[in-house]
């Protein structure tokens, strides 16, 4: 019998290979926005980052936008990056307080 194939992402943080599960999917949705996608089901262009602090302080604006293909503001960015710092925070919740 075959071995199952585990699909890897690059974390766009810290650019380490993980396990797709380990990671953190954000999505930039088929309207435009970009989110936090803690099922990793949702429709639309994605990228990876590790759960650790660490990961989501090293974001770069540049790395994002490339990853999406899309020009991401900076307010956009400040914000999204608050959504999975509070994510990490409190996973259940997605991020909400």
């Amino acid at each position: 019998m075959k071995a199952k194939r585990i699909p890897i992402r690059m974390c766009i943080g810290c650019h380490q290979r993980r396990e797709k599960k380990g990671l953190i999917r954000i999505v930039k949705t088929l309207q435009g926005n970009i989110e936090v996608d803690p099922t990793g089901k949702k429709s639309g262009r994605g990228a990876y980052v590790c759960p650790q602090v660490e990961c989501v302080q090293a974001l770069c604006r540049k790395d994002l936008s490339s990853a999406f293909r899309f020009e991401i503001e900076e307010a956009e960015f400040i914000a999204l990056k608050d959504m999975l710092l509070g994510y990490l925070k409190n996973p259940r919740e997605g991020g909400s307080q």
